[in-house]
């Protein structure tokens, strides 16, 4: 059984089962800190409820510390039923459009850990489909699913981080995005999932990562691996 929970960057959520596959937390519910696990080597040593630095989105602690350099490329993610958007981002820099991949299950979620290995990417920011008033729909439990095997793999494979960010919207601003930019209708026929990946991580940059959750795996061994990746990564 997968086991992974999406958390809020401060403070920590408790989990829901959506499916059978993967556990996550009902919105706007919240728990003591320190109820998810983590081993006495995860060194979580911030203030209560808060995550260790290492595990806040790259673009949370850039916005803490304007001297903090660390952090490498981003893949933004736009799930969908039959088509998956990529984008690719780093920094303060305008993401650019990637691929469309028409890839489900397994094959999808391995193909994503193969393309951040592709774009060096340190973390991955995946939309969340939520309703114009911020409410969960039944395709954020789809999304969800899939996320909460992919963040353990993600994990297990890289100790790669993955975060959860509101989509709402963002099909439209990357439609208005194209058409601005002369993009014929073709091209926009095909290429709009990538480029609503591309206003996912425009969201993600511009807000700093305050909106960002990230979905960590309830195993304390994965937690620690996550963080020791992170620090090396922001060596790098």
């Amino acid at each position: 059984m997968t086991n992974a929970v999406a958390v809020e960057p401060a403070p920590l959520v408790r989990a829901r089962a959506c499916t059978a596959a993967a556990s996550f937390p009902p919105p706007r519910r919240r728990r003591a800190a320190g109820a998810i696990r983590a081993s006495p080597a995860s060194g979580r040593t911030e203030g209560a409820g808060e995550l260790p630095a290492p595990l806040q989105p790259n673009a949370r602690r850039r916005g803490r510390d304007p001297l903090w350099h660390g952090g490498g490329f981003i893949l933004g993610v736009d799930l969908g039923d039959a088509r998956t958007g990529l984008a690719i981002g780093r920094g303060i820099t305008l993401p650019r459009p990637l691929t469309v991949l028409k890839l489900r299950g397994q094959k999808l979620e391995l193909t994503l850990l193969d393309m951040t290995r592709q774009q060096e990417a340190d973390e991955l920011i995946i939309g969340l489909p939520v309703s114009a008033d911020g409410r969960e729909t039944p395709q954020s439990n789809k999304v969800r699913s899939v996320v909460g095997r992919l963040a353990v793999k993600a994990a297990q494979s890289r100790g790669l981080r993955v975060y959860l960010q509101d989509e709402y919207g963002t099909s439209t601003d990357a439609l208005d995005y194209m058409i601005s930019r002369g993009i014929k209708k073709s091209t926009r026929d095909t290429k709009s999932d990538a480029y609503a990946a591309v206003m996912i991580l425009k969201r993600y940059l511009m807000s700093s990562g305050q909106g960002a959750k990230i979905v960590l795996p309830r195993q304390p061994e994965l937690q620690d691996k996550l963080i020791v990746q992170s620090r090396q990564d922001a060596e790098i």
